[in-house]
């Protein structure tokens, strides 16, 4: 649900007070924003210095829908794993490399843990390949204290960052330099979304193409063409959904893809509809 800007591997982490202001593109991602807005409310919190090398953000979403049909919301996955604090148990989601849909009803909140990409890999023991498109109990990871702080943390009056704060704090292993590395590469193709070849990707990074693709097995759990390919259906949904008369020719010549069918059927495949039909229901 957002992006942030490119860090250098390695790079200090500047400390951003709790509940400061969330970049411009915090609902990137989300599928009909307007509509998800009528319903919803999403709040992105800062974690503490300490958790922030490991956690991009908090989000916090809430919904009141009594006396509504059940809504489902649609988004267009980022390569970040997931820590979520909700009813009836915490879960860890990996990457989901199809269309991820929540559905809604009645009224509740829950809180996310977004890691950067790469950084679940060293609390998972093992390549985070293994979690793309499921989810699974935190206390896989995390043991079974991990639920009772979940019944604190959707119990918490105002916002429950600090609880997340505390509990994963003394959990967090040493930093892992390659993950640090793999985290740039990922800020390195999701800031760019003309970027579409991984061996141009390789190259610039002076790697092969077969150790990329292998960084991204363990780090990320998705490919680092999916991610390319994801970071181009972001944009694409983002000017669909906010802009009028969209020239899906010039977007697509933009966004680097061969003309205006292609860019079609990739954003078909992954919405469910085409460009056109999207930026029409916004």
């Amino acid at each position: 649900m957002g992006m942030d800007s490119p860090a250098s591997p390695g790079a200090p982490v500047t400390p951003v007070p709790p509940g400061a202001p969330a970049s411009p593109d915090l609902g990137r991602g989300v599928l009909h924003p307007a509509r998800a807005a009528e319903l919803i409310t999403v709040d992105r919190l800062a974690p503490d210095q300490a958790v922030a090398r490991f956690v991009e953000y908090y989000w916090l979403v809430r919904w009141d829908l009594r006396g509504l049909p059940p809504y489902e919301q649609k988004v267009l996955a980022h390569p970040n794993v997931h820590l979520v604090f909700e009813a009836p148990r915490a879960r860890v989601y990996g990457v989901d490399r199809s269309l991820f849909v929540r559905r809604l009803e009645g009224a509740g909140h829950v809180l996310g843990a977004r890691f950067r990409p790469g950084a679940f890999r060293a609390l998972a023991g093992h390549p985070v390949s293994g979690l793309a498109d499921r989810s699974v109990p935190a206390a896989e990871y995390f043991g079974p204290v991990v639920d009772r702080v979940n019944t604190e943390v959707l119990a918490a009056p105002g916002s429950p960052a600090a609880l997340a704060d505390a509990f994963l704090r003394p959990r967090l292993p040493a930093p892992d330099p390659v993950a640090a590395e793999v985290a740039a590469m990922v800020d390195r193709i999701t800031g760019t979304p003309d970027l579409c070849r991984v061996d141009e990707l390789a190259a610039e990074l002076g790697l092969t193409v077969r150790r990329l693709q292998r960084l991204f097995a363990e780090y990320v759990g998705a490919s680092p063409k999916w991610v390319l390919r994801r970071a181009r259906l972001h944009e694409a949904a983002e000017r669909a959904a906010a802009v009028g008369g969209l020239d899906l020719a010039a977007l697509a010549a933009e966004l680097g893809y061969a003309d205006q069918a292609h860019l079609t059927r990739d954003f078909t495949g992954a919405v469910g509809v085409s460009p056109a039909r999207y930026a029409g229901s916004r």
